[in-house]
């Protein structure tokens, strides 16, 4: 018996364990990861931008040091070339007194001599000098020349002692108390204001 069938339809079948949705879905999962690692230098570049604005706004001169109320770093270092005084931790207690961060090759510490001299004269508050990364001639022909208003200097040639102090630069004040602790720093060249309206005021303070 000669049994005939209709002619079969087509296939339209997918390959096993694929369906439409996936099928489409598989052309835009390269385009999503594209679009995504697009995104990712913007995102970038954005937050860059924001935090370089807010650092704009920042003033260098009032940042905060991790050192303050905290006992001076432990150190002891010779007198510049010409001095006899060294000056060390245990030369930072009994009163308050200041910790001057200078160098002969330092523009702005030039500007601040004349102040420093200043107090010396009147005798408001003893006056260290570190002297950061100098040679040892240049401080000595600096301080002989300007004038000497420092109690005891030390001598940090290599600015070992100084990155123990968190020194950002020079010159640099610190306001040290009668125990050896660390109550003030100001970055920058000191100016008349600053004396008057913050470091004076403070060394009352302190002696009180």
């Amino acid at each position: 018996m000669d049994i005939h069938q209709p002619p079969a339809a087509p296939s339209t079948a997918l390959a096993p364990g694929v369906s439409e949705p996936a099928a489409a879905g598989s052309q835009n999962g390269p385009l999503r990861n594209i679009r995504s690692s697009a995104f990712v230098p913007v995102a970038v570049f954005v937050v860059l931008v924001v935090l370089f604005g807010i650092g704009l706004t920042m003033n260098p001169r009032i940042i905060p040091s991790p050192l303050i109320g905290k006992p001076v770093p432990e150190f002891s270092l010779p007198p510049v070339k010409g001095r006899t005084l060294g000056l060390s931790s245990a030369d930072l207690k009994g009163e308050p007194s200041l910790v001057n961060v200078f160098a002969s090759w330092c523009t702005a510490c030039r500007e601040e001599h004349p102040l420093l001299m200043g107090l010396k004269e009147k005798g408001v508050v003893p006056i260290h000098g570190l002297n950061y990364k100098d040679r040892p001639e240049d401080a000595e022909r600096w301080l002989n020349e300007l004038g000497d208003s420092y109690t005891r200097t030390g001598a940090d040639i290599d600015g070992r002692v100084a990155i123990e102090w968190g020194v950002y630069g020079v010159p640099e004040t610190f306001v040290v108390d009668r125990d050896g602790r660390i109550a003030y720093k100001h970055i920058g060249a000191l100016n008349e204001r600053v004396l008057q309206e913050k470091i004076l005021p403070l060394i009352a303070k302190l002696r009180e």
